[in-house]
């Protein structure tokens, strides 16, 4: 049996639009410089690769094209979609993925897939040196998740004019950086976004789930709200509804598979 290979644009209802992922369903256990290789060979910001380990319960790992990176919301949402459109979710129960990040769940209904994840909390730290510089724009705020530096700015205007010097940023401690802004709320973003990780091979991320973890703990303590609208203001463009729940998150989205077919190699 030939392994399923299928390329899906996740956080969108429609096609060309969202972030899009790589799925690789493996039928037996690949060595991991042959992984490596596809997601090199894919070059989209993350392959999934999943390998059944029993009823409802999935191994999952995700792969940049340089690294192996401990977690992906859009990649995860892409691999759930996968499962639910090739008959391989059975019942209506939660899939559960086993994961460097440990398990996860996924849950689908009305078009929709709701993923819990673990919170991201940030503190707040002293500007990095050449923060301002990388990024363009004044910084407002900066704090740091477990991997992620969080930065807010002023409007989203000079979020979406922002052009960062990807060597730069490639030069700060931190695997990817994450810029935001409030909006305007109601039926309206509650908060904006793009981010950014040169270091791990991904100049700009379209939709980023994983920075999502980190930005609603950030947006729970300046709005005092645990629910929200938010859009990611890449080139492609993105959006997802948060929830925080304590120590966890639900990031809640849809997703479009563009091709399928049987990988050869």
């Amino acid at each position: 049996m030939k392994p399923l290979l299928c390329h899906v644009d996740a956080f969108t209802t429609t096609a060309f639009a969202g972030n899009p992922a790589a799925v690789c369903v493996l039928p037996e256990d690949r060595p991991d410089e042959w992984m490596q290789s596809l997601a090199r060979e894919m070059n989209l910001s993350e392959t999934a690769f999943l390998r059944r380990l029993g009823e409802g319960t999935w191994s999952l790992r995700w792969l940049t094209p340089a690294v192996e990176v401990n977690l992906c919301g859009h990649a995860t949402l892409a691999a759930a979609h996968v499962l639910a459109a090739e008959g391989l979710w059975e019942g209506t129960s939660p899939v559960r993925f086993q994961t460097r990040s440990g398990e996860l769940t996924v849950g689908r209904g009305d078009g929709v897939y709701t993923m819990n994840f673990p919170a991201d909390p940030v503190k707040a730290i002293p500007r990095p040196n050449e923060l301002e510089v990388a990024l363009g724009v004044p910084p407002v705020y900066t704090a740091r998740g477990k991997e992620y530096l969080l930065v807010e700015i002023g409007s989203l205007e000079r979020l979406r004019k922002m052009r960062p010097r990807m060597g730069v940023l490639a030069g700060l401690p931190f695997l990817g950086v994450v810029v935001t802004c409030e909006g305007p709320g109601g039926d309206e973003p509650h908060f904006y976004s793009r981010f950014f990780a040169p270091a791990a091979g991904i100049a700009e991320d379209p939709v980023t789930g994983s920075a999502h973890c980190t930005l609603a703990t950030h947006w729970a303590k300046r709005l005092d709200r645990t629910t929200f609208l938010a859009r990611q203001v890449s080139a492609r463009g993105g959006e997802l509804r948060v929830e925080l729940h304590g120590e966890r998150v639900n990031l809640i989205g849809s997703a479009v598979t563009v091709t399928r077919g049987e990988l050869l190699v």
